[in-house]
């Protein structure tokens, strides 16, 4: 409550009166129909985030209809996670997906939700944009960056297992064809977003096959952007 509070009162009026944010205004689609998209409100405080959200498309005017889809008390067999295929289908269906923080419950014979999402959906590129605000006081000034991870890789392959009792091991997997992918978005990006540089991040200086792999991807003369 304290937070919403000084957003309300202090950071949100600075922002708009510095034209860091648009007004509010009448969204209109070209056909004038009703947009369909997917609502995962999810767990802890995602349910009130998401009546938020809903508000303010509410009072911005945006033609929109929710399908909404709640995580489920039993692993789906036809997903291995508690998402079930239905609330997939509706993300397929719909182009267009919301997502509330998910809480993958603990136990074993179910994948994470986040990692359910990406991989039957494809989510491959997680883009973050990183902009500092003038007026707020930060360790480095001007800060304007973009990261895009790939999500479907690395350790986030989800496969581990127990060697021996007190010994686990997580298996990082790396190819060619998803680290391609991913550059190819991010070069993409940058040439889109009026971005003259694009910097590959990796620890092929440990890890030389995988980080290795992915880094010389990245180096290959594929990408007549710039």
């Amino acid at each position: 409550m304290a937070l919403r509070r000084l957003l309300q009162g202090s950071v949100l009026p600075r922002i708009i009166g510095r034209d860091l944010a648009p007004a509010v205004a009448p969204f209109s689609t070209e056909s004038g129909e009703t947009i369909r998209a997917t609502l995962f409100p999810g767990d802890g405080i995602g349910p009130e985030i998401a009546e938020s959200v809903k508000q303010v498309f509410n009072v911005a005017g945006v033609p929109i209809e929710w399908e909404e889809h709640y995580v489920g008390t039993e692993v789906d067999p036809r997903t291995e996670s508690f998402l079930t295929w239905e609330s997939l289908e509706s993300v397929r269906r719909n182009k267009v997906g919301l997502k509330g923080p998910m809480a993958t419950p603990i136990g074993k014979g179910h994948r994470s939700l986040n990692l359910t999402l990406r991989k039957e959906l494809g989510l491959y590129a997680n883009v973050r944009p990183c902009n500092s605000l003038p007026g707020y006081k930060t360790r480095y000034d001007d800060v304007n960056l973009v990261t895009i991870r790939e999500n479907t890789e690395g350790e986030y392959s989800g496969l581990e297992h127990q060697v021996v009792r007190g010994v686990v091991e997580s298996l990082k997997i790396i190819t060619r064809q998803a680290s391609l992918r991913v550059a190819e978005y991010a070069f993409h990006y940058a040439k889109a977003n009026g971005r003259e540089r694009v910097s590959a991040i990796h620890k092929a200086n440990i890890m030389r096959k995988t980080d290795g792999l992915f880094l010389k991807v990245c180096g290959l003369p594929l990408f007549p952007y710039f």
